[in-house]
């Protein structure tokens, strides 16, 4: 199974036999005031700049998420995408619940995007899911449904086929999927690791989809929490994940060790090219 996302010049493939993809998660102004104060002024020389050192951090996709209080998603989504587009040849990742703000830059985007997200709620379904197979997108399809996101992992593999067979109706073939297993802070719900652990294999082994994952909600309220993250991160590609959502320049050596680990690195190429490019 082969999701390819692509640039006008650079095609990234998600796979089982392919290296983890980072979608590199900074160009969000969720927890950022500095980026969210530019966002609101228009200002996109923040976002330029991010999106040419997640790439020199080893990002294989960019998240693009311009949604904050006071800006109008729909006028600079495309904007953004278009200042990303001009500064480096990564692939896009569009991520908005704005609707129109996720049609406004297919518009603009060369190439074939990942676009963030569908879910398995009835409304989201009937007007992501035609955008998708008219532009040729890829999707994100996140496990929740009108009833929310479900706890266990059986609530979770539900709505993921759920929003296969919904998606594969619609004229959209399995490969453009990636599924999202939304991960809980473990703070707050100790018992949702594992239950997102155990959806990962069970989709992986049930739909054969690709996978990803926001890692650092696992974290949330906890102390050091970049350690929480890493042991997620390496359980999360043993169960199945294909591509994870992260600041690739803290999280790119856990993964590059772990897939060392898990056979995926031949001799150690990746892994010892990495460290030979980084600072002593």
């Amino acid at each position: 199974m082969e999701t390819k996302v692509s640039s006008p010049s650079k095609e990234v493939i998600i796979g089982d036999n392919q290296p983890t993809v980072l979608i590199g998660e900074r160009i969000n102004p969720t927890g950022k005031e500095k980026l969210t104060e530019a966002l609101k002024a228009g200002d996109l020389e923040i976002v330029r700049k991010e999106a040419l050192a997640q790439t020199q951090a080893g990002a294989d996709i960019l998240d693009v998420n311009v949604g904050a209080f006071g800006v109008d998603e729909v006028s600079l989504l495309p904007k953004a995408v278009q200042v990303v587009m001009e500064t480096v040849d990564t692939p896009l990742c569009f991520d908005s619940s704005n609707h129109d703000a996720l049609e406004a830059a297919l518009k603009v985007y060369k190439g074939k995007p990942l676009v963030n997200s569908v879910t398995g709620e009835e409304h989201s379904l009937k007007r992501v899911l035609p955008m998708i197979k008219k532009y040729g997108a890829a999707v994100i399809g996140m496990v929740q449904d009108d009833n929310g996101i479900p706890k266990d992992a059986d609530g979770r593999v539900r709505v993921a086929h759920k929003i296969v067979e919904r998606a594969e109706a619609a004229g959209i073939p399995r490969e453009d999927l990636v599924i999202d297993c939304m991960a809980f802070a473990v703070g707050a719900e100790p018992a949702s690791g594992a239950a997102v652990i155990e959806a990962i294999r069970r989709i992986k082994a049930e739909l054969g989809v690709n996978m990803t994952m926001g890692v650092s909600n696992v974290s949330f309220g906890l102390p050091d929490r970049g350690l929480i993250n890493n042991a997620f991160v390496v359980m999360a590609i043993a169960a199945g994940a294909t591509c994870l959502i992260v600041d690739a320049a803290k999280v790119r050596p856990i993964i590059l060790a772990a897939e060392l680990v898990l056979g995926r690195d031949q001799r150690a190429r990746r892994y010892i090219a990495a460290y030979r490019q980084h600072p002593k």
